[in-house]
């Protein structure tokens, strides 16, 4: 059974579900560059939150190895989650610049302001992987199903060819499942990676 908090703050209660530490197993299938990249990895996925109205997110994958063989790491991500909304003289930032504005606290009734005619929420997520890509992706949360799809990705001039990417997550039967496309290494986007893990 699928625990939700009470204690969050009113922007984080769409996305209360995904909350906790999520494990399990994962496939992937891509081809591109003239060869084709298979197997099964293992997934560890973080969200957690510190009071404020934005979810923090970690994830680390590892290649599932033959046995005697070592395991060689895929990837490893931070990143945060939050509703879109336009910024107020009550937000801080950016930066360090604190808010010119005092609020009070949103309520239910604001973050319900912000439903779309689809009947979701907006979505950003921003992702900063280990190999120096960043990721925004815009998107919405809509019930137990999450669509995004990357509005920009920076890259350093040394890294592989990443153009574009998104990502699908869904709460099925208690399970985090989520599906994950790319534009890499020349190919156009298509489906790169599957997994379902289990809250732990």
């Amino acid at each position: 059974m699928l625990e939700l908090p009470t204690d969050l703050p009113a922007d984080l209660a769409p996305l209360s579900w995904l909350i906790g530490v999520w494990e399990g197993t994962g496939v992937i299938e891509y081809t591109a560059d003239g060869h084709r990249f298979e197997g099964e990895f293992t997934h560890r996925v973080s969200f957690s939150h510190d009071g404020t109205d934005y979810l923090n997110y970690s994830a680390t994958g590892w290649m599932a190895s033959a046995e005697g063989e070592p395991s060689v790491a895929l990837v490893a991500e931070t990143g945060f989650w939050r509703l879109a909304r336009p910024a107020t003289p009550a937000d801080a930032g950016p930066a360090l610049l604190p808010p010119v504005e005092s609020a009070a606290a949103r309520t239910v009734d604001d973050v319900e302001q912000l439903r779309a005619a689809s009947g979701g929420f907006p979505l950003e997520v921003s992702i900063a992987h280990s190999d120096g890509m960043l990721e925004l992706y815009l998107g919405e949360i809509n019930g137990p199903r999450i669509d995004i799809a990357t509005d920009a990705i920076v890259r350093g001039e040394g890294s592989k060819d990443y153009r574009a990417a998104s990502r699908m997550y869904g709460l099925v039967d208690g399970h985090l499942l989520w599906a994950w496309d790319i534009a890499a290494l020349g190919t156009k986007l298509a489906s790169h990676a599957s997994a379902r893990l289990a809250k732990v």
